[in-house]
C-alpha cells in the first residue's frame, strides 16, 4: 500500500490543482480547459515546485480519452449524419487534404524534410476530439444542436482520414513498417469485430439492468477493452477505436443507459488529458519555438478554419458555419502524437516540436473562447430576428 501512496497523492493533488485553476479561469471569463492546461504546466518537471509523475498522469489521461470518445460514439446518431449531414462525408476529408497540403508546403519551405513537413501538416489539419466534446458538452456551451452534431461528425471523419493518411505517409517515406493497406484493413476487421460485439453487449447489459454495480462495471470495461483490442491487435489508434466501438453499439436503450453511467468517469479522467498536455511544455525551450508556434496557429486559421468555413457554407450543412469552423480551430491530441513520431525519427527538430506543443495549448484556449463568443453573437442575432 505504501508503494502506491505517491501515485494516489499525485492523482489527488493534480485533480485538486486542476479544479482550482479551472475555477479561477472561469471566474475571469476563460474556459476551464485553460486552467487545466496551466495546472499541467505547474506540476511539470520543467517548472519549480511539486512535480507529478508524468507517466501516471499520461496513463490516466489515455483512459479518460478512451472513455470520453466511447461515450461520444454511443451518442452520435449515424442515421442522422447520413440523412442531414451527408456533405460531411466529402467536406471533412477534403479539408484534411487541403490543410495538410498547404501546411506541409509552408514547413517544407522552412527547411523541414518532406516527411516531417507532411507529418506536421497532417497534425495541423486535425482537430482535438476532446476539445470539441468540451465545446459541445460544457454547461456554458453556446452551440445549438445542429452545430454540435456537425462538429462531432466532422471531427470523427477527420480522425478516420488522418489515420489513413498517417499510415500512407509513414509507409511512403520508409520511416515505419506501417503498411497503408494493412492499416485500412485493420480498421475494417476491427469494425467487423465491433459489429459482432454489438450483438452481445446490449443483451448482457439488459440482464444486468437491475444490478447497478455490475451494469456500471461492464459499461466502463466494455469501452476500455474494445478500444485496447483495436489498438493492440488491429493497429487502430485507441481514441478512434473507442469512438468506433461506441458508434457501432449505440443503437439501443441499454447503451444509452450505459452512456449515462459512464459520464462521471468521463468528466474526471478527461481533465487529466489537458493536464498531460500542459506538463509537456518546457519553458526553457520557448524562445526558439515561438516563431514555429505562431506559424502553426496562423496555418490553423488560414489552412483549416477558413477552408472549413467555406466548405460548410458551400455544402449547406445545417449548422452555424462560423462557429463550426472556429470550433475546429485547434491543434489536437493526434497532432502532437504525429509530432512525437517525427521527433523520434529525426524529421522534426526540437524547436518545431516545442512550437507545436505551444500551439496545442494556445489554439485549444483560443478556439474554446472564440467558439463560445461566436455562439453568443449568433444567438443574439437570432433573438433580434
Amino acid at each position: 500500500m505504501s508503494e502506491t501512496a505517491p501515485i494516489i497523492l499525485d492523482l489527488g493533488l493534480v485533480l485538486l490543482l486542476a479544479a482550482l485553476f479551472g475555477w479561477i479561469a472561469r471566474r475571469i471569463g476563460l474556459p476551464a480547459v485553460v486552467g487545466y492546461l496551466l495546472a499541467g504546466l505547474a506540476v511539470s518537471p520543467f517548472t519549480p515546485g511539486y512535480v507529478a509523475d508524468s507517466e501516471q498522469i499520461t496513463l490516466l489521461a489515455d483512459i479518460g480519452v478512451v472513455i470520453l470518445l466511447f461515450e461520444v460514439g454511443i451518442e452520435v446518431d449515424v442515421r442522422h449524419l447520413g440523412k442531414k449531414l451527408r456533405p460531411l462525408f466529402w467536406a471533412a476529408p477534403l479539408q484534411v487534404v487541403v490543410s495538410t497540403a498547404a501546411s506541409a508546403l509552408v514547413f517544407s519551405l522552412l527547411g523541414l524534410p518532406v516527411a516531417g513537413a507532411l507529418l506536421v501538416g497532417l497534425g495541423i489539419s486535425l482537430s482535438s476530439s476532446v476539445v470539441i466534446v468540451n465545446i459541445t458538452r460544457s454547461s456554458r456551451r453556446t452551440t445549438d444542436r445542429d452545430t454540435e452534431r456537425a462538429l462531432l461528425g466532422w471531427s470523427v471523419l477527420q480522425d478516420i482520414a488522418g489515420v489513413a493518411a498517417a499510415a500512407i505517409i509513414l509507409a511512403l517515406f520508409d520511416e515505419s513498417s506501417a503498411d497503408p493497406a494493412g492499416a485500412i484493413g485493420g480498421l475494417v476487421l476491427y469494425l467487423f469485430l465491433t459489429l459482432a460485439v454489438a450483438q452481445i453487449i446490449p443483451r448482457l447489459l439488459k440482464q444486468l439492468q437491475w444490478e447497478r454495480d455490475h451494469f456500471l462495471i461492464v459499461s466502463v470495461a466494455t469501452g476500455l477493452a474494445i478500444a485496447a483490442i483495436g489498438a493492440v491487435f488491429f493497429g487502430v489508434p485507441m481514441a478512434l477505436a473507442a469512438f468506433v466501438a461506441g458508434l457501432v453499439i449505440s443503437d439501443n436503450k441499454e447503451m444509452e443507459e450505459a452512456r449515462a453511467a459512464i459520464l462521471p468517469f468521463r468528466d474526471v479522467f478527461a481533465v487529466l488529458f489537458f493536464v498531460a498536455v500542459g506538463s509537456l511544455i518546457n519553458p526553457l525551450n520557448l524562445a526558439p519555438a515561438i516563431p514555429f508556434a505562431l506559424i502553426t496557429i496562423a496555418l490553423v486559421l488560414v489552412a483549416k478554419v477558413l477552408p472549413a468555413y467555406l466548405m460548410a457554407r458551400v455544402s449547406r450543412i445545417p449548422t452555424r458555419p462560423l462557429q463550426l469552423a472556429v470550433g475546429l480551430g485547434q491543434v489536437g491530441e493526434f497532432s502532437f502524437v504525429l509530432a512525437t513520431v517525427g521527433l523520434s525519427q529525426g524529421v522534426i527538430p526540437q524547436d518545431v516540436y516545442t512550437g507545436i506543443l505551444c500551439a496545442v495549448l494556445l489554439s485549444i484556449a483560443g478556439s474554446a473562447i472564440a467558439a463560445r463568443r461566436v455562439g453568443l453573437r449568433a444567438a443574439e442575432e437570432t433573438a433580434k430576428a
